[in-house]
């Protein structure tokens, strides 16, 4: 395995602590219009300044090293005491536009701060946070509009003894990227609110959820739909109402087909009771019904979906047992039935499926390919992806990379999260409640939530053609309220969640909403 600190070090520390004293301010690097040594490759190891690049800082802890992403080096920013550097090139001649810089990275975390930014460059200065991935690379993309043609290409740290940085393979051409999607799952919202939720801003004053997320920068909300759900809630009646208030926020709408009463997941696809005796004939046609009913409702009362789930998280198939993946022919038969009633209420109408485990490439590659075998039609591609269950951030993102090549289809997060604390507001034990469950490298602290949806972000912008979507956060309005527990038919069952939600146990709302906030 690799180690972040260099040989040659002892060596060379007086040399480039000699020289820290006289490190360049940026404009006055030398000009090109084009990244010099963007692979580190120049110089071999023990470079403490790259060729074609300059060092701000505590310069001995910024230097090239062997093991690169593609070549034979890297940068490594690292020091046994804390630090802070800079690496960063300017550039100059450059024609007024829109530019993106990508590169690969690793992080140990633990940093202050530790990013990419583009600066100087006319307009806001931009950056993307590094993840923490200690092994796997992760590629990174920052925006900016260049409009005085100049900018200045940044690697920082604000680092604590210990801390360290891989960057490798840095490109600045021409282009964008964003993330068009910053949403969350709001379904429990409505039954909170009756029994007595209150939600609060930040900084104490109680307030309406819906417009608390919208100021923090949320602009699509989810909500899932149950056929005839015990409670009453999650049900037409319910959606219709809820995206009443949605989209008087001026958000856009996900509404999530789940073809159940209750919860469907990829350990059950419970048929509704209402379908339970029928046919796959008369399946389609209730699929078909139901689809157009609630959509076409939505539409009546000026709340048309921008956007629609045939299905949740359908790994195994949906309307058990008929649509099954075992019976693949009849599983496309009932979501392209789906899909048909969707486009017949609006063409413009996104119809997303959506499966569970995006860390899992091999899963939804055979599932979506049997997609295109058997002609189910969609248009975007939807995946949960939970750190705790789901594997790694690289793992995560080679999925959503290949998806969206392989497939030509756009990619989004439909669902994740992550805790802000391990300990209950209510007597169930929490999904996630112990330290050996997280994610490493992401705390359960309010710092450690917000890191994780950050970079969760991060690696969907990140996603090659501009077909990363953006991210939905889950459940974020799911706070401990009597009542509002996890079992429509029981009224005494307990949250799980509420540490994974957006509002804290005082029901102020977390930082980790600011993360809506992104480009």
């Amino acid at each position: 395995m690799f180690h972040p600190r260099r040989t040659l070090r002892a060596l060379l520390l007086p040399l480039v602590a000699g020289l820290a004293l006289t490190a360049l301010p940026a404009q006055t690097a030398q000009a090109a219009s084009t990244l010099t040594n963007a692979g580190f490759e120049t110089d071999g190891t023990g470079a403490a300044v790259p060729s074609g690049w300059s060092e701000y800082g505590d310069t001995g802890a910024s230097y090239v090293e062997s093991g690169g992403h593609s070549g034979s080096y890297r940068l490594t920013q690292y020091s046994s005491a804390a630090y802070k550097v800079e690496t960063y090139q300017y550039l100059s001649g450059l024609t007024n536009g829109n530019y993106k810089l990508t590169a690969w990275v690793r992080s140990g975390g633990g940093q202050n701060s530790a990013y990419l930014a583009l600066k100087n460059c006319g307009g806001t200065e931009q950056r993307t946070d590094l993840p923490v991935s200690t092994s796997e690379w992760i590629h990174l993309v920052v925006p900016v509009s260049v409009t005085s043609n100049q900018c200045t290409i940044s690697v920082y740290s604000d680092a604590n003894a210990g801390n360290w940085i891989n960057v490798d393979d840095l490109t600045f051409t021409s282009g964008t990227s964003s993330v068009a999607v910053k949403g969350a799952d709001i379904s429990s919202l409505a039954k909170s609110e009756a029994l007595g939720g209150v939600y609060k801003t930040s900084s104490g004053t109680t307030g309406d959820a819906v417009a608390i997320l919208k100021s923090s920068g949320m602009n699509y909300a989810r909500l899932k739909v149950w056929v005839n759900p015990a409670d009453g809630y999650n049900n037409k009646t319910r959606v219709l109402a809820m995206a009443k208030r949605i989209k008087a926020q001026g958000m856009k709408l996900l509404v999530d087909f789940h073809y159940s009463d209750t919860w469907a997941d990829p350990g059950k696809q419970t048929k509704p009771t209402a379908w339970a005796s029928h046919s796959y004939s008369q399946l389609k046609t209730d699929v078909y019904d139901h689809t157009y009913d609630v959509l076409n409702a939505l539409k009546a009362q000026g709340t048309t979906a921008d956007m629609v789930q045939i299905g949740n998280e359908i790994n195994g198939g949906m309307l058990w047992s008929e649509g099954s993946t075992s019976h693949w022919s009849q599983l496309a038969g009932l979501l392209n039935s789906g899909y048909s009633a969707a486009k017949a209420v609006s063409s413009s109408t996104l119809v997303a499926l959506h499966l569970a485990n995006a860390g899992d490439d091999a899963t939804v590659r055979w599932w979506f390919d049997n997609a295109a075998t058997y002609g189910i039609n969609y248009d975007v591609i939807g995946l949960s992806y939970y750190g705790y269950w789901h594997g790694s951030l690289g793992a995560a993102q080679t999925t959503l990379d290949d998806v969206a090549s392989r497939y030509s289809k756009p990619v989004f997060i439909a669902e994740t999260a992550y805790p802000f604390r391990l300990d209950s507001d209510d007597s169930l034990v929490n999904q996630i409640d112990t330290t050996g469950e997280l994610v490493s490298g992401y705390p359960a602290t309010t710092a450690g939530q917000t890191a994780w949806f950050r970079d969760v972000m991060n690696i969907v912008e990140a996603v090659p053609n501009g077909r990363g979507l953006g991210v939905f956060y889950w459940e974020a309005t799911w706070t401990a309220v009597t009542g509002n527990g996890w079992d429509p038919t029981d009224a005494t069952s307990g949250n799980g969640w509420e540490n994974q939600a957006l509002f804290g146990f005082d029901d102020k709302a977390l930082p980790a909403m600011s993360v809506f906030s992104h480009r």
